[in-house]
């Protein structure tokens, strides 16, 4: 048998404005946290959106050093169509470090591994490829927004 080994590709660029977390504390999985997602923008190759308000990261904190991030939210293409975003991440760092995420507080984005799952549903016919395809990314996380991109995996 031949297999091909996966190759990635561009997809695209977002940059997503969180507001205030909302802590629930800690349950017997580990530190919940809420991050509200009230805005912010993509751009990919000939295309641009908008993330719409409304969603959220929903956190675990499971250790000092690990947390698990299931993001969900909507881009509004510049052409009109919904696209719906599921996002898993893992984040991982020393604990100093996380602490400091924790606060809110900027960090090198070179002492963070940051990487993403995301998946797409959209209703638009031109965009529904999209479904059919596998993603990864990675991110930074930043005082005020999330940035991270997307890579198609062919």
């Amino acid at each position: 048998m031949s297999f091909t080994a996966p190759t990635l590709e561009f997809f695209a660029e977002l940059s997503v404005l969180v507001g205030t977390p909302q802590e629930v504390g800690h349950t017997q999985h580990g530190q919940r946290r809420l991050i509200p997602i009230i805005g912010g923008e993509a751009r990919g190759a000939g295309w641009t959106a908008r993330v719409l308000p409304g969603g959220a990261d929903y956190q675990l904190i499971v250790s000092p050093r690990l947390a698990e991030l299931d993001a969900r939210y909507v881009l509004e293409t510049d052409a009109g169509d919904l696209i719906y975003v599921h996002n898993r991440a893992l984040r991982a760092a020393a604990p100093e470090v996380t602490a400091r995420l924790l606060r809110g507080e900027a960090v090198d984005p070179q002492q963070v591994y940051f990487r993403c799952s995301p998946s797409f549903e959209t209703a638009s016919p031109t965009l529904g490829w999209m479904a059919e395809r596998m993603f990864i990314g990675s991110g930074v996380r930043r005082p005020e927004r999330v940035e991270m991109q997307f890579f198609t995996v062919n």
